[in-house]
């Protein structure tokens, strides 16, 4: 796999993703038996802008059992020579000389391709800015499918939420679009709804995808159902019913017997809690994935030097 930074989705290719899902399932035998020793001379630093759970969490448990070290900061905004002023170029050529890769969450988009560009080590894309990405999200995301549809190619895909500004969904359309005959259906209120640049892509490649506002009609026929938070702050008119865009018991009658529920997490309203001990609910293997995706990615970093 040639990669040297991993910034954004569009980066890989089918080929590459396979070979990633190839590894991320011998990576998941590997935490079976308790981790490897592989990488012990390996070091990783987390530097995050923003508060994060299961990204860093997930990311510095990925290097503990590949046999590596974690140095780690979160909030770096105030925790880092940044309250000093110390542009993030100027942080990241020092981070290089004391680590082999160093994983960003940073709050501008673009700030991880910015670190790319002085970057001595790899840089790995751990989240940016509104309306950014969130490309190794998006690849736990396509593995969780994978692993449970059983197939990648043909399925119709219900994103549902605040998709504007959703790294997430907006970093799995970009993947999920190399694939045969895939079908979007982008659901949210209309001034939420997905941005043009990833329309134009999905038009570029003949994509089939559809707007709407109301997940009805549209979610008895899905393969996937993609859900995530919609916060009411942001919403101009406030006598939106937001509601119909939650998951819960009647939702749940009216999907498909195989069809797969995600959350990238966290939750709040948008998933009834009820909804968790139905089998189609896999957002919380697809959090546990994330663990066996990053280790693939990390080794697959450290191999290619």
């Amino acid at each position: 796999m040639n990669l040297r930074h991993v910034i954004e989705s569009q980066q890989f290719t089918v080929p590459l993703l396979l070979e990633l899902f190839d590894r991320t399932r011998r990576m998941e035998a590997v935490v079976a038996r308790g981790g490897t020793k592989d990488y012990e001379r390996r070091i990783m630093a987390t530097l995050f802008y923003r508060s994060s759970t299961r990204t860093r969490f997930s990311f510095e448990a990925a290097m503990h059992r590949l046999g590596g070290q974690v140095l780690s900061t979160e909030n770096g905004n105030e925790f880092s020579s940044a309250v000093k002023g110390e542009s993030l170029e100027d942080t990241i050529r020092i981070l290089g000389n004391y680590a082999d890769v160093i994983v960003l969450r940073h709050t501008e988009e673009g700030g991880a391709h910015r670190a790319s560009l002085v970057s001595p080590v790899p840089v790995i894309n751990a989240g940016e800015g509104e309306g950014g990405q969130h490309p190794t999200q998006a690849l736990l995301d396509l593995y969780t499918i994978h692993r449970e549809c059983k197939t990648l190619n043909g399925l119709s895909v219900a994103l549902i939420g605040a998709l504007d500004v959703g790294r997430t969904a907006r970093s799995l359309a970009y993947l999920l679009s190399k694939f045969e005959r895939v079908k979007f259906w982008f659901i949210a209120p209309p001034e939420m709804q997905v941005k043009p640049d990833i329309l134009a892509y999905l038009d570029k490649y003949r994509v089939q995808y559809e707007l709407l506002s109301d997940p009805a009609k549209v979610l008895p026929t899905v393969d996937v159902v993609y859900q995530t938070r919609i916060d009411r702050e942001r919403l101009q008119r406030r006598d939106i019913d937001l509601s119909v865009y939650n998951i819960d018991a009647n939702v749940l009658r009216a999907l498909k017997p195989n069809a797969v529920i995600m959350h990238p997490l966290p939750r709040s309203v948008e998933i009834d809690p009820a909804v968790d001990a139905d089998p189609r609910a896999v957002y919380f293997r697809q959090a546990r994935n994330g663990l066996f995706v990053r280790m693939a990615l990390l080794s697959i970093l450290f191999d290619r030097e």
